[in-house]
């Protein structure tokens, strides 16, 4: 059989090494060391990629100095304290053939006072792009002194197995705040000249090279152009990487998008952005280069992108950081040829960057067992000692996921589905602008389904006394929750239902979503959600549906919840670019007819304004009855998502998978 990706599968000579493929797992903050140190979580998590045959892996960054500390989960910086626990898991991914790197970063002008307790060192002093407070010039000296820096940690990755550095300069932060005009206002060696501005970069390559010898591979992220006035444009990084290359002072380029300047949500682009946002710069980088190699990266996504990009001449490595998050076997999955078992990345950014940005380490909507690998042996399902009968009531997320992993354990599972169509909720959810890629996660779980031969019955409606005469002597129950319809409102805890809710002219974003109800032209959509994706993104479905929605949110500000996914920046855009408005710190005290009554929460002023629909986007309750119903049963009953409680597709998923693997 010909091999469908010769461009991706073929091997790639860097400097002392030979990549097995060119697929990499590039650098990203997993945030799980444990006082400092890589443990097990970390062993787990890298070992999992390298089994899954990537061929290079930039792991976690660390801080090169003690004033680049951006996490409270970094790794400890300017301490030897690190090697034995990195050496551990350089040496196990060794022993998968994957070439192994390490991120050393400082993000200068734009660090974490609460994490470093150190002021932010940068080339000019320039304000601070995470927080309002300035930066520190720094001295001479302390250029210098962070030149040591780099290149003592760089050290330590040699003595900790790596087979190189990555020198985190995109994005603006410390190495190309001295390349670009806007932060690099300097007037001595520093600053000023091409040649000057770049001083502190090949010093640092200049410095690593005489340490660890010839044999070893120095690496750079770097990112495109700066969007303003007088910044870097695309054509100044060219003569950058240009003149870096022309010394050989780099081994590889990896081009990532966005910036500390008003551009982060671009840096890790979640669904809002068009796929193969990067390939286009990396192409660029390409053309000025004759030593260095060149990694193309961001919304990449799939082994057939990968390989066409590579295969245009754009790069010569790909880098798919949360494919590899989703699915960690993806390499070994597409050079066998089974591309369509790769668990598809839905780009929602929720507990990968989401739970980054607070400071917890990262997982996985759609792979729990991402942060787990260490407990689950990876992201593989033992073989059951006890096959069984399970019964799967219910087939949305949880559903979807408990009865793929029962059947790969072994079990003959049975899942039943009262409606037509298997996805619940989540199917709704792949309805709304911009989230197709659901869509494909849903379609990747029945295929799963298929292949395992799991018994699949739609428009099937099993009740408690089906369930007490059936042969199955296991049953995982799933159904879900339900629209609240009571128009029930956080801001009014004394009041159970919203007067006017039993009106015809009110309806629910899922009746909106399943086209069930068409809404009038003028909306007013009740958001008690605090403008997570049920709210916010079927606002976006109906404006775009040419209705004028307004928002009413007690929430103080619009698509709050969504900056948890680094989603929220990009849906505000939304709303203005559609033309939905958003009523903050407001309330509905009633709406009776076509008025509504609404509360301002501040001033306690009521105004009165006409809609023809209201949409409730409120917090769905539990569809528990079989749950209670079976409280008694002679059988092996388990409850799991949203049929415990209201929340989110993660959770369901992530109980299915814990519970079905214990079965």
């Amino acid at each position: 059989m010909s091999d469908p990706f010769p461009h991706l599968f073929s091997p790639l000579e860097l400097r002392h090494k030979t990549l097995k493929n060119r697929i990499v797992f590039g650098a990203h903050t997993p945030n799980m060391s444990h006082e400092g140190v890589p443990g097990p979580r970390h062993f787990g998590y890298y070992r999992e990629r390298a089994r899954g045959g990537a061929g290079m892996i930039v792991v976690e960054p660390s801080p090169a100095h003690r004033t680049g500390v951006l996490t409270g989960r970094n790794f400890l910086h300017e301490s030897d304290e690190v090697i034995p626990h990195f050496r551990k898991i350089t040496d196990e991914c060794h022993q998968h053939g994957t070439v192994m790197m390490h991120q050393l970063y400082h993000v200068g002008g734009h660090g974490d006072q609460d994490n470093s307790w150190e002021p932010y060192w940068s080339p000019s002093g320039v304000p601070s792009y995470h927080d309002p407070w300035g930066s520190h010039a720094m001295t001479g000296v302390e250029v210098e002194e962070l030149i040591e820096a780099f290149i003592q940690a760089a050290r330590r990755d040699k003595d900790s197995g790596f087979d190189g550095t990555d020198l985190f300069a995109g994005y603006n932060c410390l190495i190309d705040q001295f390349w670009s005009p806007l932060t690099n206002k300097r007037d001595d060696q520093w600053g000023g000249s091409l040649e000057n501005r770049l001083r502190f970069t090949a010093r640092i390559c200049e410095g690593i090279r005489k340490v660890n010898g010839d044999d070893f591979i120095i690496g750079m992220t770097i990112s495109g152009a700066e969007p303003y006035p007088g910044g870097l444009t695309i054509e100044d990084k060219q003569e950058i990487v240009s003149w870096l290359d022309e010394r050989a002072l780099v081994d590889y380029y990896s081009c990532g998008t966005g910036s500390y300047l008003n551009q982060f949500s671009l840096i890790v682009p979640s669904f809002h952005f068009d796929m193969m946002l990067g390939p286009p710069d990396a192409a660029r980088f390409k053309q000025v280069v004759k030593h260095a190699k060149i990694t193309a990266e961001a919304r990449v996504k799939t082994p057939a992108n990968a390989d066409k990009v590579i295969g245009e001449g754009s790069s010569d490595m790909v880098s798919m950081v949360r494919s590899q998050i989703a699915d960690p076997h993806l390499a070994n999955k597409a050079k066998a040829g089974t591309v369509e078992d790769i668990r598809p990345c839905i780009s929602c950014n929720q507990l990968c960057l989401g739970r980054r940005l607070r400071d917890y380490h990262i997982s996985c909507l759609v792979n729990p067992s991402v942060s787990r690998e260490h407990e689950w042996d990876g992201d593989v399902v033992p073989a059951t000692e006890n096959p069984r009968e399970v019964l799967i009531v219910g087939g949305g997320p949880a559903g979807l996921e408990a009865a793929r992993v029962a059947a790969e354990r072994g079990h003959k599972v049975r899942l039943v589905e009262k409606t037509g169509e298997l996805g619940g909720q989540f199917r709704l959810a792949a309805g709304q602008p911009e989230r197709g890629e659901v869509g494909q996660y849903l379609t990747w779980a029945q295929q799963q389904l298929e292949k395992l031969q799991v018994r699949v019955e739609l428009r099937t409606e099993v009740s408690a006394d089906d369930i007490r005469a059936g042969s199955e002597d296991a049953v995982i129950l799933c159904t879900g929750s339900m629209p609240d319809r009571s128009g029930f409102q956080r801001a009014y805890p004394h009041v159970a239902e919203l007067p006017g809710v039993e009106q015809d002219n009110v309806c629910t974003v899922h009746d909106v979503l399943d086209g069930s109800v068409v809404p009038g032209t003028n909306v007013l959509l009740l958001d008690d959600i605090n403008g997570w994706l049920p709210a916010s993104g079927t606002a976006v479905h109906l404006a775009q549906q040419r209705h004028y929605v307004t928002i009413v949110t007690a929430s103080e500000k619009a698509a709050g919840q969504m900056d948890y996914s680094h989603t929220g920046d990009t849906m505000r855009e939304r709303f203005a670019k559609f033309g939905v408005e958003v009523l903050l710190a407001t309330a509905v005290e009633s709406f009776n007819g076509n008025t509504a009554r609404l509360l301002n929460l501040y001033t306690g002023d009521i105004e009165e304004r006409d809609f023809d629909s209201l949409v409730l986007a409120t917090t769905n309750r539990v569809d528990d009855s079989l749950t209670r119903a079976l409280a008694d049963a002679d059988k092996d009953i388990h409850t799991v998502g949203d049929a415990v409680q209201a929340r989110t597709a993660a959770m369901a998923i992530y109980e299915a998978r814990k519970l079905a693997m214990q079965i």
